[in-house]
């Protein structure tokens, strides 16, 4: 883009099949009331509203002149064509909007919206971010995510058919999962000719699933040195060509 680019995190007003009673109603045990977009704009306000808001607080902080447009909370491609089409295609139309991000599950691509990504990728700068979390069937029932490895790499597949930059997120310290677990979520998913992958730990959230559980059973979390160490040797495994968008996150520091 010949300059800085950021993003500016939406909230598109949509839900997720985990949560709306469709596939179950508690969603992912981590998954917090926001839909993991605890730091994305106001859902009150339209897409529009939200993107001056975000521009307004990142423009006191330095000179921005573009921005990609990232719909990160809940699930993004969970409504009616007609909605996506009305939401993304309006910030799209905005003049400093240079691109799109959509944050969704590998569960609710049906071709329809597979072949309106693909018309989007053909006009813009377009990314797909799939949440997967692991590659583990045992552990993706323990997390209530609500499908397993296989829809990953099918939705994954039909993205880059369509040459869509496909971003996975992945957990590391997820309940139960060894070292060996997290280092072969990277190698599977490294065989599937993705782009980039973002690397989280796992933080557990007040009022969610996850921290019920941890009440009740005290599970270990991950020690700064053994996940350092166990993200080091992922990123050593990647294709030198998949980006590494981010090595660890964290939540709302109250809900933590």
């Amino acid at each position: 883009f010949g300059e800085k680019v950021y993003k500016v995190t939406l909230n598109g007003g949509m839900s997720c099949p985990n949560r709306d009673g469709k596939l179950g109603s508690r969603g992912c045990i981590f998954c917090s009331a926001g839909g993991s977009g605890d730091f994305a704009a106001d859902a009150e306000l339209s897409v529009t509203e939200q993107i001056d808001s975000q521009i307004a607080l990142l423009s006191a902080k330095r000179p921005i002149h573009k921005y990609i447009a990232y719909f990160q909370a809940y699930s993004n491609t969970y409504a009616d064509i007609k909605i996506l089409r009305e939401k993304y295609e309006t910030v799209l139309s905005l003049k400093n909007v240079v691109g799109l991000s959509i944050a969704t599950r590998a569960d609710i691509l049906d071709k329809e919206t597979l072949e309106y990504l693909g018309e989007l990728n053909k006009k813009t700068f377009l990314w797909v971010e799939l949440g997967l979390q692991s590659s583990n069937d045992k552990t993706a029932q323990l997390i209530n995510r609500g499908h397993d490895f296989r829809t990953f790499m099918k939705a994954a597949e039909q993205l880059r058919e369509r040459n869509i930059r496909v971003c996975v997120h992945i957990i590391n310290g997820l309940p139960g999962e060894t070292y060996d677990d997290m280092i072969k979520t990277v190698k599977d998913i490294s065989v599937l000719n993705i782009n980039a992958v973002k690397i989280h730990m796992l933080y557990i959230l007040k009022d969610t699933p996850l921290f019920k559980l941890y009440e009740k059973e005290k599970f270990s979390v991950m020690k700064r040195e053994d996940y350092i160490q166990t993200v080091a040797d992922q990123i050593e495994l990647l294709p030198e060509e998949v980006i590494v968008e981010r090595v660890t996150g964290d939540g709302k520091a109250d809900d933590l």
